[in-house]
């Protein structure tokens, strides 16, 4: 009896401590996912900030912007600022002649949702004309835009547009892949910190897609944009001869 009830205990212990590794070796595995995530994050923010831009006359000119695309509403009768500050930014690039034309790339999976179309018409309201705008539908995710916006399109250089956060996914990309581009920073919405949680594990998906050779749904026939402008030379010749 006294044997059985010995053997009862040291089972119970024995119970006990495995329980308690099990809770140890979990908690450290996701205190190590946790650190491998943070790591990955600010290393891709590290390796492109000096890529990076904020204000209009500091950033230089390329002849090509990729505006990324997202929806424009979040929900049925409201805005998405995001995509709001992202035209924005390609407006007063367009308009400070930081760019000659701009590529539209985003998603078009029905005929009811359409980003590169939606795009398109409001910036051709906003007043750039239509022979500067360039749709590309197969803008699926950002690895698709920035890839086809070099094979398909060739925009080199370029300028990619879109929020902070965004912009150092879609750059590291680009320099991965050994594509000429910097980014300039559209503002923030007020939602800005719950998007930027998500960003850490679109990163963490970025790197293994980078390291698998992960390639675009849809690549196709070169389809060139038109040779640059150079506006921006014509814009600093009137500004020394007003002098």
């Amino acid at each position: 009896m006294q044997s059985t009830s010995q053997q009862n205990k040291l089972v119970y212990y024995l119970t006990k401590i495995t329980i308690r590794r099990l809770i140890y070796t979990f908690a450290s595995l996701i205190v190590l996912v946790i650190l491998m995530l943070i790591s990955i994050d600010q290393f891709v923010s590290y390796k492109v900030r000096d890529d990076i831009y904020h204000n209009i006359e500091q950033t230089p000119y390329r002849p090509y912007a990729v505006v990324l695309g997202t929806a424009k509403y979040v929900t049925k009768n409201t805005p998405n600022q995001f995509y709001n500050y992202r035209l924005e930014s390609t407006k007063a690039l367009f308009d400070a002649e930081k760019i000659d034309y701009i590529l539209l790339s985003g998603d078009n999976r029905t005929l009811q949702y359409n980003e590169p179309r939606t795009m398109q018409r409001d910036l051709i309201k906003m007043g750039i004309e239509p022979q500067y705008l360039f749709p590309d539908y197969a803008g699926f995710r950002t690895l698709d835009s920035i890839i086809r916006a070099k094979e398909v399109f060739k925009a080199e250089p370029m300028i990619i547009i879109s929020q902070r956060f965004h912009c150092e996914r879609a750059l590291f990309i680009a320099k991965y892949h050994h594509i000429d581009a910097i980014c300039f920073v559209a503002d923030n919405p007020n939602i800005y910190t719950e998007t930027r949680l998500r960003e850490i594990f679109a990163r963490f998906l970025m790197v293994w897609e980078l390291i698998t050779e992960k390639k675009p749904h849809f690549l196709g026939e070169p389809e060139p944009l038109p040779a640059p402008l150079n506006r921006h030379i014509h814009l600093n010749q009137s500004a020394v001869e007003n002098l």
